[in-house]
């Protein structure tokens, strides 16, 4: 089952037809926090924002005589739901236009079939309800692995804005679509980009008998970035890059960077800095510690 309300585009940054931000509401004050962050980013981008409820029902929550003109209880607050999600983007955001739809059917499947046509997708870090324990849980896991496009998790805190945005580097060419969604990002933000590349010596390197030239190994690991980097600055050009490279465990330095961010931008994959095969150690981490919020692009 499937319901929308649709409003009309209204003001000159409407796009019709172009592809929404989508972001997930169960009612809870993170996901309020959620729909806030959904509508500027769909005012910056000119893009319609989607305002989505997913009604999962457990195995004792059908009814056995279900009459179709008497809406029950859970779907009666979605609704409900919905509205107060549509009235918070509204006043935070006038000119975007925006949508509603309420879903039923199984809660990571629904997500990952929204983010499918959507410019990216957006969920609290916790909630209520179909979202409960959610998101840094197995609802996370499985829509930042398996949905389509960027899925950004915002997380208590980072109302500030410090006007800059953070995104992992590494030596792999898996990092390429995190590295263009950050530049984007700041891009439509006229802020900064901080590049950060976190490296740590091999386990054997502190064995007695193995010498390493730290000033080459630093000068490397610069690089690295610099290389990873010059294509995207030859694209962004107005984009200002602070290139973060130092010894660290990148878990670290992207949470530290993330206290002067308004974003942190890391990949689902990755080798090097910040590795890995999605939401491994890197991209949890980041998720569970980061002062703000954090999008995860997958490769």
């Amino acid at each position: 089952m499937s319901s929308n309300d649709t409003s009309q585009p209204v003001g000159p940054d409407a796009h019709e037809g172009s592809s929404p931000i989508v972001v997930a509401v169960d009612g809870s004050a993170d996901a309020d926090r959620a729909v806030r962050w959904a509508a500027d980013d769909a005012l910056r981008r000119r893009s319609p924002l989607r305002i989505v409820h997913i009604v999962e029902r457990g195995p004792y929550d059908i009814h056995r005589f279900a009459a179709p003109e008497w809406p029950d209880t859970m779907i009666m607050n979605g609704r409900k739901v919905l509205a107060e999600a549509e009235q918070t983007a509204r006043r935070r955001q006038p000119s975007v236009e925006v949508s509603t739809e309420l879903v039923e059917g199984n809660l990571t499947r629904a997500l990952c079939d929204q983010a499918a046509g959507a410019t990216a997708i957006v969920l609290g870090s916790r909630g209520l309800g179909g979202f409960a324990g959610a998101l840094l849980g197995s609802v996370s896991t499985h829509v930042a692995g398996h949905a389509h496009g960027p899925v950004v998790v915002v997380r208590p805190g980072g109302e500030e804005v410090h006007r800059e945005v953070v995104v992992g580097v590494d030596d792999s060419p898996q990092c390429e679509p995190a590295l263009a969604y950050a530049f984007e990002q700041a891009r439509l933000r006229g802020c900064a980009l901080r590049a950060v590349h976190a490296w740590q010596l091999p386990v054997h390197a502190f064995a007695p008998e193995v010498s390493y030239d730290m000033d080459e190994i630093r000068q490397a690991q610069h690089r690295v970035v610099q290389e990873r980097l010059a294509a995207w600055q030859e694209k962004f050009p107005e984009v200002e890059v602070v290139e973060d490279v130092h010894s660290a465990h990148p878990v670290d330095a992207l949470t530290n960077a993330s206290t002067r961010a308004d974003l942190v931008v890391v990949g689902s994959r990755g080798r090097g800095a910040v590795s890995s095969i999605l939401l491994g150690s890197v991209s949890r981490g980041v998720l569970h510690h980061a002062h703000g919020p954090v999008a995860v692009v997958r490769s």
